[in-house]
């Protein structure tokens, strides 16, 4: 790799960082960029994945006051997030991705009509105890497997479980959003990072422009307006499917 194509890819990471964390569509900046430089779509998608956890440090580190007082939700969703990570991850790695290149556009497309929904007025659904507390898990738990196995606008099948069953400002679910995500690449990137064929010399400079943009993203995240932030992914989710329909059945 020269170091027009390392800058290439540095460029390529920052941007797809700052949609990451703000509509949830870094893969669709960046897997198509891995390929660009001719990667392989199974050495792209896992190099990508492996670059994509500098997009959750950057995040994190970016949205401190949006993730203050949700430290109890950490532990519960997290780790069903993570094994969810681990499983799709493991399917990634002994099965074809057909399946899901043939069922992703349909998930992605009812998640963005979802978020058109308004929130629900009355208490959070993840109430200690709350039979949504079950239904939120579950949901992480598939939507975590699906970012291990696919990934492609996981962020915002995320963003909408969370907005359908817990009531907080779309800004909060979304910097909580990018913390279960990254952690659900996390654990996908240690089985891809021993297993697969992760391209070494693009990470470096991918996840260096992940953890820029990942760090701006939240910035510019809580300067929208109200509900903007969930009819911008809302819109934006529906453009992938569409996308990705076309790709998968034509």
């Amino acid at each position: 790799m020269t170091i027009t194509d390392a800058l290439g890819l540095v460029t390529v990471g920052v941007a797809a960082g700052l949609v990451s964390t703000v509509v949830s569509l870094a893969s669709i900046v960046s897997y198509p960029a891995l390929l660009a430089f001719g990667l392989s779509p199974l050495s792209a998608n896992v190099t990508n994945t492996v670059s994509l956890v500098f997009t959750a440090l950057g995040a994190a580190a970016g949205s401190r006051p949006e993730l203050a007082g949700q430290s109890g939700r950490l532990l519960p969703l997290g780790t069903m997030s993570m094994a969810g990570g681990v499983v799709g991850a493991a399917l990634l790695l002994v099965t074809p991705s057909r399946m899901f290149e043939m069922i992703a556009p349909c998930l992605i497309a009812a998640a963005s009509l979802l978020l058109f929904r308004p929130p629900r007025p009355d208490g959070s659904a993840d109430a200690p105890g709350a039979g949504g507390n079950r239904l939120l898990r579950a949901g992480v738990f598939a939507v975590a497997m699906y970012v291990g196995y696919f990934g492609a606008a996981g962020g915002i099948l995320m963003f909408a479980v969370l907005a359908s069953m817990v009531r907080e400002a779309p800004v909060r679910l979304n910097a909580f959003k990018n913390v279960l995500s990254g952690l659900a690449n996390a654990v996908a990137a240690i089985g891809f990072a021993v297993f697969g064929p992760v391209q070494w010399a693009a990470v470096l400079p991918l996840a260096a422009g992940f953890l820029v943009g990942g760090r701006l993203g939240p910035v510019l995240a809580r300067r929208l307006p109200g509900a903007s932030l969930r009819y911008a992914a809302a819109v934006c989710g529906l453009l992938v499917a569409v996308k990705l329909g076309l790709d998968a059945y034509r």
